[in-house]
């Protein structure tokens, strides 16, 4: 029955017209259509025009016309299209498309595409896959907690060393619970050995939070000060959230200067992280030179996924940096009705003592004790509104910075590819000159010289292009698990702080309650 029918027009040959194979679905529906097929057959899978025409390991028409076995026939199209090629976006789509069964090939098949020709969106799916293996595994087994700051030396010379205590059943540590004691240029330390091995290649390494010579200063030179004592409760949380975001990195996990910064006891002393030492200087310079180099190169993306998650990112932290502004500002609001309440309540108890009507007495003074409870009930608030919200909002904002500037690296890896490509023309260039003007005595030894270069610069372009594709990778890989961290902490962090303004309402619901049968009770 099969050869009664005539085959589907293929081209010319090796001069296939791909713009006339419109629908290749309708291709394959008119050479399916010839098949001997049961009603519990699976469709076939449409293949993409290119491999029936053009590719010599693909199926045949006559081949298709004249096989009625349908398992080899799928067999073929399984060797024939790749997992991961563009095409399979067009069978996975939400548009209307027959029904596919996936069909499991008998033997181990090799795609033939190259790993630059896949997709941003199929190296998404990957990464993902190879995050909920990471994120279901036993990477994050750990926890890490800082506490019990304590102020060493006096004078201008004093430093807080803080507890860091970790808790893990992870073999790669000596044992399940052990405390070290770290000061913050430790800290600082640690994040700049972190940035200068893993930046450069694409992971997001958390920053550490920023020093501040005002809050520090204070310390130093008071004692007793209630906004000294805020200053490192506010540091110590934060050091805490950048061990914690740190640990729980599965790469930056498995790094030897973590793992001593958690474990030894005796730590080699952080150089150049004073702000205003020459190195701070000089990390100052570099940070201008690198936004002038930012300014400079101008760089073709032809990824439409890194475009857009460089413009995702920028309104992210446009928005997030309004956001923190606000919530900065409730924080002030609030400790500011905090202290009003309070004069209220003092003003409230002198005029009961002071009245002589007995009920009117007794209910200013009871108002003055609920507006006392109500004073506290503020500052618990305003304490949730910074270290709930305000500090995670700060944190997403450095991390944020991060990101991008894992995007800057992927451009500077990308102008050094360019960069050698540049060099190796003019290297070409130079042997074709020397092929026309060059001297016959001094034309083979500079021949030569000039093609060990061109082989030299020809290894670097290859290695160019390498490092450019795996930090392409790698950041695709780090975005998405940032993705999925940032999600996760502002969910448990709306909720707690939800939960926290209920609890506040509640209470105040109760005080009023409480004292409404006294202000009634004035006669």
């Amino acid at each position: 029955m099969a050869a009664e029918r005539e085959p589907p027009p293929l081209g010319d040959g090796d001069h296939t017209d791909f713009r006339e194979l419109d629908d290749a679905e309708d291709l394959f529906a008119s050479t399916v259509s010839t098949l001997e097929s049961s009603p519990s057959s699976p469709e076939p899978a449409s293949l993409p025009a290119e491999d029936i025409s053009t590719k010599p390991n693909g199926p045949k028409a006559a081949q298709i016309l004249l096989d009625d076995d349908q398992e080899d026939l799928f067999a073929e199209a399984t060797e024939e299209v790749s997992l991961d090629s563009p095409e399979r976006d067009a069978i996975l789509s939400s548009d209307s498309t027959p029904a596919i069964t996936p069909v499991t090939p008998t033997t181990l098949v090799t795609p033939r595409m190259e790993p630059k020709s896949l997709s941003a969106s199929d190296l998404f799916d990957i990464s993902k896959d190879e995050i909920e293996e990471e994120l279901n595994g036993d990477t994050f087994d750990i926890s890490v907690s800082v506490s019990d700051p304590e102020k060493v030396g006096d004078g201008m010379n004093a430093y807080l060393a803080y507890r860091v205590t970790t808790k893990t059943s992870l073999a790669m540590f000596n044992s399940s619970e052990f405390s070290v004691k770290r000061r913050f240029s430790d800290f600082l330390g640690l994040h700049g050995k972190l940035a200068s091995k893993y930046m450069h290649i694409g992971y997001i390494v958390p920053p550490a939070p920023e020093k501040s010579i005002v809050g520090m200063t204070k310390v130093k030179v008071s004692k007793e000060d209630p906004s000294s004592a805020e200053f490192v409760e506010k540091r110590r949380a934060a050091l805490e959230r950048y061990l914690q975001r740190t640990v729980k990195h599965p790469t930056l996990l498995q790094d030897p200067d973590l793992r001593q910064f958690l474990e030894s006891s005796e730590l080699p002393r952080a150089v150049s992280t004073q702000a205003l030492s020459g190195a701070g200087i000089l990390r100052m310079v570099n940070k201008a030179a690198d936004a002038v180099n930012k300014m400079t190169i101008k760089m073709n993306e032809s990824d439409a996924w890194f475009e857009e998650k460089q413009q995702q990112f920028e309104n992210l932290d446009q928005q997030l940096r309004k956001l923190h502004a606000s919530v900065e500002a409730l924080v002030c609001h609030r400790k500011e009705l905090s202290a009003n309440t309070s004069a209220f309540a003092k003003s409230a108890a002198m005029l009961g003592n002071s009245e002589d009507h007995t009920a009117l007495s007794r209910a200013l003074s009871q108002l003055a004790e609920v507006e006392e409870k109500i004073d506290q009930l503020h500052q618990e608030q305003a304490y949730a509104d910074f270290y709930l919200f305000s500090e995670l909002l700060g944190d997403y904002i450095r991390l944020i910075t991060a990101v991008k500037g894992v995007f800057d690296q992927r451009m500077k890896c990308w102008q050094k590819w360019q960069d050698a490509q540049a060099t190796l023309l003019k290297k070409r260039e130079a042997e074709a000159k020397l092929q026309y003007g060059g001297k016959p005595d001094k034309l083979q030894q500079a021949k030569e010289e000039i093609r060990e270069e061109i082989e030299e610069w020809e290894s670097k372009v290859q290695q160019g292009e390498r490092e450019f594709e795996q930090i392409s990778k790698t950041i695709r890989k780090e975005v998405g698990r940032f993705e999925k961290d940032r999600v996760k902490d502002f969910k448990a962090v709306i909720i707690k702080y939800l939960e926290s303004l209920v609890h506040t309402q509640q209470q105040l619901i109760k005080y009023w309650e409480a004292f409404l049968p006294e202000a009634k009770a004035i006669a």
